[in-house]
């Protein structure tokens, strides 16, 4: 488990993340769809911050001439400099917008809520968002598994899809940083297999949690 300090509110925040390609939107899916959590979207929150007419969006096109997602790619993933720019305009955005969202479900009525919430960040360990997390699940795969995803996903030559995955940190690092692992090495079927296993599990670790006595201050 992690040395990294997590979120310690009556919220439970499950942060879920992963390399490029590994799977997190699937399981995402999996945890809204069949298991009930609402799920917090850092991409879908990213291209609603650079949305036609947003002041970012406005910087982005002032910068670059287009707003083009394929393009803005090409020329982030081609140069460490403009990535790093592109990431200091949208990620306090981003996180604006899950703090008020967070905010709103935290402010559900009792039986309203789920038990928890997923916050769905690719970027999370990169970016220090460790914090804003109860616990962290890592969607995992081998490298070879990753590699070959992500470019019959993206139609990119063998070079263009590692050069993608460098720009992140290494799955074999995460590993070290997560609370939970979520192997997605099989088909779509023992994949919701495994999601289901993870959610038991954190349920029942949620409730050992729970009951177990606390502890006095110290005198």
């Amino acid at each position: 488990m992690a040395e990294s300090p997590r979120w310690q509110g009556s919220q439970r925040r499950i942060g879920l993340t992963g390399g490029i390609a590994t799977g997190k939107s699937t399981v995402g899916q999996l945890l809204q769809e069949h298991h009930g959590l609402p799920v917090l979207d850092a991409d879908l929150f990213a291209r609603q911050a650079l949305a036609p007419g947003t002041e970012a969006a406005r910087a982005v096109l002032e910068r670059y001439g287009t707003l083009d997602r394929p393009a803005l790619g090409h020329i982030v993933f081609g140069d460490p400099a403009e990535r790093h720019w592109l990431e200091q305009l949208v990620h306090p955005l981003v996180r604006q917008r899950f703090d008020q969202e967070l905010t709103t479900l935290a402010e559900q009525p009792e039986g309203a809520s789920a038990p928890a919430v997923v916050l769905m960040i690719p970027l999370l360990f990169e970016a220090g968002l460790e914090g804003l997390c109860s616990e962290v699940w890592l969607v995992d795969c081998d490298e070879h598994l990753q590699l070959a995803r992500l470019m019959a996903r993206n139609g990119l030559t063998q070079a263009e899809a590692q050069g993608r995955i460098h720009a992140q940190w290494p799955l074999e690092r995460k590993r070290l940083l997560a609370d939970r692992t979520i192997s997605n090495r099989g088909n779509p079927e023992e994949l919701a297999v495994v999601v289901a296993g993870a959610v038991a599990a954190a349920v029942t670790a949620a409730d050992v949690r729970a009951a177990a006595p606390q502890k006095s201050p110290s005198p």
